[in-house]
C-alpha cells in the first residue's frame, strides 16, 4: 500500500492505508456507505477528501449504476490520474446481490464515431453473479 501511495506522491497516513486495505479485501466495488461501515470510527470529511483525492490520482474509480448508490472500485495498474483512467473492463451488476464486480474481457469493442475522438467507453452488464446462480 505505501508504495502504491509513494509512486502517485501521496503523503502516507494511517488513515489512507486503511482505505486502501478495505478495497483491497474487496471483490467488488463498495459504496461510501459500505466503506463507512468498515472503518467505524473516523472523521467523514477526511473520508470524503481521501476519496476524491484517490480518484484524482487514479487509484479508484467511479461507478454509477442506475439505481444505485455511485460505487468506488481500485483502478488498473496504468491509471495515471483523473485525465487518463484506463478502464476497459466491463461493470457487472448482480440483482440479487446488489453487488458491482470489475470484469475484464479478452476482447473489448473499438468504438468508431465519424467526427469523435473517443477516449474511453463504458460497459455495464446486468444479470445474476456466480455466487447467486
Amino acid at each position: 500500500m505505501e508504495k502504491l501511495l509513494r509512486s502517485k506522491k501521496i503523503r502516507i497516513t494511517d488513515f489512507r492505508i486503511s482505505i486502501l486495505n478495505i478495497f483491497n479485501k474487496q471483490s467488488t466495488a463498495l459504496s461510501i456507505e459500505e466503506i463507512e461501515t468498515e472503518l467505524g470510527q473516523f472523521d467523514r470529511i477526511t473520508l470524503y477528501r481521501t476519496l476524491k483525492l484517490f480518484k484524482e490520482k487514479g487509484i479508484l474509480h467511479e461507478i454509477a449504476i442506475a439505481g444505485s448508490n455511485v460505487r468506488l472500485a481500485l483502478c488498473e495498474q496504468n491509471c495515471e490520474d483523473l485525465h487518463h483512467h484506463h478502464h476497459n473492463h466491463i461493470h457487472f451488476h448482480c440483482v440479487l446481490c446488489s453487488e458491482v464486480y470489475c470484469l475484464d474481457v479478452e476482447t473489448y469493442p473499438e468504438i468508431g464515431l465519424a467526427g469523435f475522438e473517443v477516449q474511453q467507453v463504458e460497459i455495464q452488464a446486468t444479470g445474476i453473479c456466480k455466487s447467486c446462480r
